[in-house]
C-alpha cells in the first residue's frame, strides 16, 4: 500500500448534530444487525486460541464488549475484559493495562491481541509502542488517535469527568506521540457515520504493510456490534507478524464492508 491519507493540518468539524442525536437510534440497529449476523455466519477457519484483550471506550465498561467478547470466544480465541471498571479517560490507567498484557503474556506465553474501541483503542496504540515485543496485533474501532484535540462531540464530556487534573507533561507528549503508529500490525477500523468522532481522524495518515484503514457502515456507539468489523476482526486475528497481509474485499461482504480506497 504505501499511500497518503487525509491530512489533519486543516480543523475537522465535529460530526453534525443529527448524526450525534441519532446515536442513540442507531446503535439498537447495529445491535440487531449482529443477532441476526450471527445467526448464519460461519467462520472460515478455527481460532488458535491467543489472548485477546478488549477495551472499552469512554465511560463505557466491560459491559459494552460482552457480544464481541462471545464472538471471539466461539470463534476459538480468548477473550479478556479489561476489568477495570467505567473507563473514565484517566491515561495513568495505562500502566495497570500494561500489567494485564504481562499478565496474559506469561499465562498464554504468546502474544496478545489488543482490540479497542474509541478511547481504548487510544490505549491499545500506546500499549503497542510501549511494550511490543508482547503484542500480536492492534485493532481500533472508531478511535481518535489521528488528532484528540480536533473538535468532537466527546470532548466536553472528557473534560468535565478529568477538569481536576490539568494536563501535565507527560500528558501534552502522551497526545503529541498519538499519530505517531505503533510497531505492531495495526488495523484502525472506522464509519463516515459516526456522530461522535470526525472518521478523519480515526485513521492512520498513512497506510503500509503492517497498517491499514477499513471504512465500516455503521454508528459510533454500535462499531462493536456491526457485522463488518466482526468479519475484519475475524480475518485478522487469524494472522501473526510472520503472516501478515492486507485484509481483502471479498464479494459477499459487498453489504458489510466498504473499500472506497482500495
Amino acid at each position: 500500500m504505501d499511500r497518503e491519507q487525509t491530512s489533519l493540518d486543516q480543523p475537522i468539524p465535529r460530526p453534525s448534530l443529527i448524526r450525534f442525536l441519532g446515536e442513540p437510534i442507531l446503535v439498537w440497529h447495529d445491535l440487531w444487525r449482529s443477532r441476526q449476523f450471527q445467526k448464519t455466519y460461519q467462520a472460515a477457519s478455527s481460532g488458535d486460541g491467543h489472548p485477546v484483550l478488549v477495551l472499552p471506550g469512554l465511560l463505557g465498561t466491560d459491559l459494552s464488549t460482552t457480544h464481541l467478547r462471545r464472538f471471539l470466544r466461539n470463534l476459538g480465541y480468548t477473550p479478556y475484559a479489561w476489568q477495570m471498571g467505567i473507563n473514565l479517560g484517566d491515561i495513568r490507567q495505562l500502566h495497570t493495562i500494561m500489567e494485564t498484557v504481562e499478565g496474559l503474556y506469561d499465562k498464554h506465553q504468546s502474544k496478545v491481541s489488543i482490540i479497542g474501541w474509541s478511547l481504548g483503542g487510544i490505549y491499545a496504540r500506546q500499549l503497542g509502542k510501549r511494550k511490543p515485543e508482547l503484542i500480536r496485533q492492534i485493532i481500533t474501532m472508531g478511535a481518535p488517535f489521528g488528532d484528540v484535540e480536533q473538535s468532537n462531540n466527546a470532548a466536553w464530556l472528557y473534560k468535565l469527568i478529568n477538569h481536576r487534573r490539568p494536563l501535565t507533561d507527560a500528558d501534552r507528549e502522551w497526545i503529541k506521540d498519538l499519530p505517531t503508529p505503533a510497531p505492531v500490525p495495526t488495523t484502525a477500523i472506522y464509519s463516515k457515520r459516526d456522530g461522535i468522532v470526525p472518521w478523519q481522524t480515526c485513521i492512520e495518515q498513512i497506510e503500509d504493510d503492517w497498517h491499514q484503514n477499513i471504512e465500516v457502515r455503521g454508528s459510533h456507539f454500535g462499531l462493536p456490534y456491526v457485522p463488518a468489523v466482526w468479519v475484519v476482526i475475524e480475518d485478522r486475528l487469524k494472522l501473526d507478524q510472520n503472516s501478515w497481509i492486507p485484509f481483502q474485499k471479498k464479494e459477499n461482504l459487498s453489504e458489510l464492508v466498504c473499500f472506497p480506497s482500495l
